[in-house]
């Protein structure tokens, strides 16, 4: 599993943008998302399909969808080949496809936690909220310590679910089990986020 493109959502987000969650999504009756960013390597995030943010998808390598294929149709049970097709079809923003893929390769491999957690995250871009839920609590029955998996719930709590205290408590676990990794800086980011954005919620109306 490539570093997850939701490492660099969250890396690169401003505090304004969970400040303006916590402050209008409810009235707005809908949730924020994080601003999208280039995909990093690899397969797992969660920002609003491009049609939804006005981005022009990343073109689809069909040159290695169809290496890949051809790999698979002479050994069906090659799972690398299979995992490595969902990733392309992620990367180029196929989420569907990527699903279908992602599925196959678990079927083949049920306890890899990587998989469960790209397939979970692939879920959450087709606006499959609780799908993606069960798929990281599949994830983390595998691997309790698992952080991609730890990091993608609290994004999808958070924006998926309008729930920042549950998204605080699995950035939380990222940050103290891998504090100097990609995910634990940017869980700890988030975080500061969250703080930041309840300090100038606070602050507010005594400015008034």
């Amino acid at each position: 599993m490539k570093l997850d493109a939701v490492v660099y959502f969250v890396a690169g987000m401003a505090f304004g943008v969970i400040l303006g969650w916590v402050v209008g999504a409810q009235q707005l009756g809908r949730t924020a998302q994080f601003p999208t960013a280039p995909a990093a390597q690899a397969a797992t995030p969660a920002a609003p399909p491009p049609a939804a943010n006005g981005r022009t998808p990343p073109t689809l390598d069909q040159g290695r969808v169809d290496q890949l294929t051809a790999t698979i149709n002479g050994d069906p049970k090659n799972t690398t080949a299979i995992v490595q097709l969902a990733n392309v079809y992620f990367d180029g923003e196929r989420f569907t496809d990527a699903i279908s893929w992602y599925e196959k390769a678990l079927a083949l491999d049920p306890k890899n936690a990587d998989v469960s957690t790209d397939l979970g995250v692939s879920y959450y871009y087709t606006n499959r909220t609780e799908e993606a839920l069960k798929r990281f609590e599949a994830s983390l029955a595998i691997d309790p310590k698992h952080t991609k998996t730890l990091l993608n719930k609290g994004i999808v709590l958070a924006f998926g679910k309008e729930d920042l205290k549950g998204a605080s408590v699995e950035w939380q676990k990222v940050v103290d089990l891998a504090p100097g990794s990609p995910e634990g800086e940017a869980a700890r980011r988030a975080l500061e986020g969250v703080a930041a954005a309840h300090a100038n919620q606070t602050a507010a109306p005594n400015q008034q």
